[in-house]
């Protein structure tokens, strides 16, 4: 699958705001701009207007444009409070993040006034097209949870369903990941696979599928499965790889990205509304797909 088909999608569902929190960068414009030539929704720009304005005189579709408005802040921080209360009040639907650390985006975030807590652990939801794979790979948790317990590994899983189920994965699959498939009281990672495949099993996780453990080639490998007699819905056919911390995330993502050229969407899901939450060093590219996620992740919410 490609990720152009997210941006397909997106471009159906009407009058969507973005919120973009020091958007006074260049890629992050780009990105804006490519969004609004595929008419995915409207803008509100947060930040320093003088900087705004300057960097948008290269983009001149965005100089022209209705579907951009620009709101001045005197720091960052301030771009980052008004962009979470324009989703808080309801002016727009999706956050994105700009030209601003990551912690100070997310403390807007979790502000207790004014910020978007659902009491839902927070967590990062990559999907990667890989080169000659056939459907999408969704990686989670690879920026937010340090070192997840059981409870807080359930919300995660249920997080990215709730983004794969938004592009149209009706009952995702999903693998725990674990450097074996056996359950070894040595590698508590294989204790923690072992029971959220029994909690989905109970009910007490919902709209999936989840077994584990599994190592990364028998969850996505059908011959490699086979040939260790792994036989479930789940072994060599995973669409959702939840990894047991955020070292495993991090380093599988960026392996994804650099080795195997795979483009990337990703969002932050769990809040009251998506947030697009990329890397500095993410291409426009990158973050437009990410819009177009988010977009599609909010019209699921709502």
């Amino acid at each position: 699958m490609k990720l152009e088909s997210l941006l397909n999608k997106a471009t159906q569902m009407k009058d969507q705001m973005i919120a973009v929190a020091a958007a006074a960068d260049e890629e992050v414009l780009s990105a804006v701009e490519k969004a609004i030539e595929w008419d995915l929704g409207k803008f509100m720009l947060f930040g320093d207007e003088n900087e705004i304005q300057s960097l948008i005189r290269k983009f001149p579709l965005l100089e022209s444009s209705t579907h951009v408005t620009i709101h001045h802040a005197e720091s960052v921080e301030l771009s980052a409070e008004m962009a979470v209360r324009a989703i808080h009040e309801k002016k727009a639907h999706v956050l994105m993040k700009g030209n601003i650390p990551t912690a100070k985006i997310l403390k807007a975030v979790l502000n207790k006034e004014y910020g978007l807590r659902t009491g839902n652990v927070l967590s990062h939801v990559a999907v990667f097209e890989v080169p000659h794979y056939d459907r999408f790979i969704f990686v989670t948790d690879a920026a937010m949870n340090i070192r997840p317990n059981l409870e807080q590994k359930a919300q995660i899983i249920q997080n990215a369903v709730q983004i794969a189920k938004s592009v149209g994965i009706d009952l995702p699959k999903v693998a725990v990941l674990a450097a074996i498939e056996q359950i070894n009281p040595a590698m508590p990672e294989t204790l923690d696979a072992a029971s959220l495949t029994m909690m989905n099993e109970r009910g007490q996780i919902k709209d999936c599928l989840i077994n584990g453990p599994l190592a990364l080639d028998n969850a996505i490998s059908t011959f490699a499965a086979e040939q260790k007699k792994i036989k479930n819905e789940v072994a060599g056919q995973a669409d959702i790889l939840a990894v047991p911390e955020i070292v495993t995330g991090n380093v599988l993502y960026k392996s994804l990205m650099y080795f195997a050229n795979a483009k990337v969407a990703a969002v932050i899901s769990g809040a009251k509304a998506p947030i697009v939450l990329t890397s500095r060093a993410d291409k426009a590219e990158s973050k437009l797909y990410s819009i177009a996620l988010a977009i599609c992740a909010s019209k699921s919410q709502n």
